[in-house]
């Protein structure tokens, strides 16, 4: 791809191929793109760096003089502008692909993993090299609120990288981290997800083996000592391997933990550690951004500074306003664990009066019935639990569907007071008026649920004034 001028990308107002367009077009190419939906703020920043972006998907939308089609994750066959690349002939790639070609090669690729924890490690790892004065390159679906956007390529040895198990594009199967060329993995935990395109724990574990069998020897995977799974996925990797964990049996033991209010601290191998986060999951994230910041050549001290600085990642634990005496706080979880995990932790920083989470089952798995079960259990932890409506829920087969209503029935059975509301208007109402000062309210979706957040705090403030 090299020799090649002229990019078009299918799909261009993703997060990740918005700031990959960018990044071509500043380093000299002519960059075009489409998408369904263009608006702002993506629409604004690639109209701001000279990328010509077209609303809407037709074979038009291809210059003819077009070296290369980068096709987005989200395109399937029967996309317009797909179907012309093919029955044209045309080069087209994937945008690990093009990251692999243009941005990784000859790299220090950080590459971040796991089925929980991969923003938060990945953001910290970031922002580490960035406070050592490093610069480091980074790709990461959320957004560290220390480096203000997901995304940015700079002329430094070093690039940190969300590493997703998801598939790379609809003509190539493979997980996007197997493109990443990484010189260090952490493996934070290994479960079951992505009921769309895994169909067992057999098959993600497999995905994992083989992207540890492309670290170099020179290099290192840091995995959770603690997870039976990435024990299993780590035996007889090529690569070395250190097992991070509080294990007895683990290189770098986790230890000395100690938790007050929105602080952690612990120690690795003798050194102490603090970070402005809460909750043995942050503990053990942190940990493995700083073993890796550790292989990077980074000393302790700098590694302590920077963790005393980092400001967290929108979307993770992110509180939102608080009215009445009522904090709203909007978090990413949406798998069983991660919820339980959340849970921990806003107990452990708010020590609310009653902890209320709103749930929205949005991502492929949670749609599906597959932890119908785990997330009774996971969502009985709190003391008021919401679940709305199933998004899409057209697009799952009914006998594979999730039901919320029969969730919401597991929940009270656990003894825990539950509700289910088809619609945010309902929720909105039904929380504004019945919380009390002192209690948090959680709502945790991978998605934007509609602006719920705002709604709920909007309408606590009207009552105020009623």
């Amino acid at each position: 791809m090299s020799e090649k001028k002229n990019f078009h990308f299918v799909g261009v107002c993703g997060t990740a191929m918005g700031s990959v367009a960018a990044a071509m077009k500043n380093r000299g190419y002519k960059v075009t793109g489409s998408d369904q939906n263009v608006y702002p703020p993506m629409s604004t920043f690639l109209e701001s760096q000279g990328v010509e972006i077209t609303s809407g998907f037709t074979s038009t939308n291809i210059p003819e003089d077009a070296d290369v089609i980068v096709v987005g994750n989200a395109i399937s066959r029967g996309n317009e502008e797909a179907e012309a690349a093919l029955d044209r002939k045309l080069l087209y790639v994937s945008l690990p692909e093009v990251l692999k070609e243009h941005f990784l090669r000859g790299k220090r690729n950080l590459v971040m993993t796991g089925t929980h924890g991969k923003t938060t490690t990945s953001s910290i790892l970031a922002w580490l090299l960035e406070s050592a004065g490093a610069n480091p390159s980074h790709m990461i679906g959320g957004i560290p609120t220390n480096m203000g956007q997901g995304a940015r390529f700079t002329d430094s040895d070093f690039v940190v990288l969300e590493g997703d198990e998801y598939d790379t594009a609809f003509f190539d199967k493979r997980s996007k981290f197997l493109h990443y060329l990484p010189e260090v993995v952490v493996v934070n935990n290994i479960e079951f997800d992505h009921a769309d395109i895994y169909d067992s724990i057999d098959d993600i574990k497999l995905t994992f083996r083989r992207l540890l069998n492309i670290v170099p020897r020179s290099g290192m995977a840091f995995i959770n000592g603690d997870d039976p799974n990435c024990l299993e996925v780590a035996e007889g990797a090529p690569s070395p391997v250190s097992k991070v964990g509080f294990a007895e049996g683990c290189e770098v033991r986790i230890e000395d933990v100690k938790y007050e209010g929105e602080m952690s601290s612990f120690s690795l191998n003798g050194e102490h550690y603090t970070i402005p986060m809460s909750g043995e999951f942050n503990v053990r994230n942190a940990a493995m951004a700083v073993c890796s910041a550790l292989f990077s050549g980074l000393s302790a001290d700098e590694i302590r500074t920077g963790l005393l600085g980092f400001t967290g990642i929108a979307r993770r634990q992110q509180l939102r306003g608080e009215v009445r005496g009522v904090k709203v706080v909007d978090d990413f979880a949406h798998h069983p664990t991660a919820i339980d995990l959340a849970i921990d932790a806003l107990r452990q920083k708010y020590a609310p009066k009653d902890l209320w989470v709103i749930f929205e089952p949005r991502s492929n798995t949670t749609r599906r019935k597959i932890f119908q079960k785990e997330l009774a259990s996971a969502l009985a932890r709190a003391d008021k639990a919401i679940v709305a409506g199933v998004p899409d829920a057209d697009k799952v087969a009914e006998a594979d569907r999730l039901s919320p209503e029969t969730l919401i029935a597991d929940v009270n059975a656990r003894g825990t007071t539950g509700w289910f509301f088809e619609t945010i208007d309902e929720i909105v109402d039904h929380v504004t008026d019945n919380v009390k000062e002192g209690d948090v309210v959680a709502v945790l979706s991978n998605g934007g649920f509609g602006g719920i957040h705002d709604k709920i705090l909007e309408s606590l403030e009207a009552s105020v004034t009623v």
